[in-house]
């Protein structure tokens, strides 16, 4: 009876032509593991050793995510800058170096975790790096290779419809796997590439217009909007438009290196977009704050 519950589920998909044609597109590219390795002369300049971090109120730094943070500090021993950012000097840091359309944009994300989004796509672009979500902990692995040339560094994602959980890297990532209902995408975390690469520029300006588009009557869907499913759109287009797919490498085992860590105090209350998808956010009292 389960499996008959299961089939059905995933005898729709739950994607529409452009999506399911993306998720193809991605699991091709994810699977396709000697491209991995190639890099082209237009991207063997390095990328910065700068990690960014963004929290939207310092102040109220929960000290769960603050060891997160903190964990990436040991890489400054070996060379890496290390800045984080909140609202407030996000919100200049685009101001000065994008100008105010790009500003407006990103005070009209109504979640910090849409801020954050909006935030590394404009940093990474302006200046290059490594932009790393708070909640993230460094396992101390080597990362110096993925700073070596100047492509856009990603890890890929896979989420199966039909169990509602994610599907385990070493799975999906195997040439040829694949069932109906899994959605393959790109995570925005780590971002990590060279200054003005064009698939981080497609990323925010299609963010940007995402958000001045923005129905008066209700407020955008976070991952569509500027999560995982902008960015996802955003290589798919610049690939399919003629940029080699030797512009980004997949980081087939992210998890090796940093995961995201579970469970944190935030995840409880509206701090987490899941709980605030597409409603007015309401920052919770400071008594709630660990």
């Amino acid at each position: 009876m389960n499996e008959e519950r299961v089939n059905q589920a995933v005898e729709t998909d739950p994607l529409g032509p452009a999506e399911r044609a993306r998720s193809d597109f991605v699991r091709e590219m994810v699977q396709r593991h000697e491209c991995s390795s190639l890099c082209s002369a237009m991207w063997a300049g390095p990328t910065p050793k700068r990690i960014v971090q963004f929290w939207d109120d310092l102040q109220r730094l929960p000290d769960d995510v603050r060891t997160c943070m903190d964990s990436w500090k040991q890489l400054k021993r070996i060379g890496f800058t290390l800045e984080v950012f909140d609202k407030t000097s996000a919100s200049a840091f685009i101001r000065n170096r994008l100008g105010t359309r790009y500003e407006d944009a990103f005070n009209k994300c109504y979640h910090p975790s849409m801020m954050s989004d909006y935030f590394r796509y404009s940093y990474v672009f302006v200046e290059g790096g490594f932009y790393i979500d708070a909640d993230d902990v460094y396992h101390g692995a080597p990362i110096d290779e993925l700073f070596m040339d100047g492509r856009v560094k990603l890890q890929p994602f896979c989420y199966d419809v039909a169990t509602s959980q994610m599907v385990a890297p070493s799975i999906f990532t195997e040439p040829g796997a694949n069932q109906p209902g899994w959605i393959f995408y790109f995570n925005t975390t780590p971002l990590i590439a060279s200054r003005r690469h064009p698939i981080i520029e497609r990323a925010l300006l299609n963010a940007t217009v995402s958000l001045e588009m923005g129905c008066a009557n209700s407020l955008p869907e976070v991952q569509a909007t500027t999560g995982p499913g902008n960015l996802t759109r955003s290589v798919f287009e610049v690939i399919s438009e003629g940029c080699a797919p030797d512009a980004m490498m997949v980081v087939h085992d992210w998890e090796l290196i940093s995961t995201s860590q579970w469970p944190l105090s935030y995840r409880n209350d509206s701090r987490n977009w899941r709980l605030s998808n597409q409603q007015e956010y309401m920052a919770p009292p400071t008594s709630d704050v660990q």
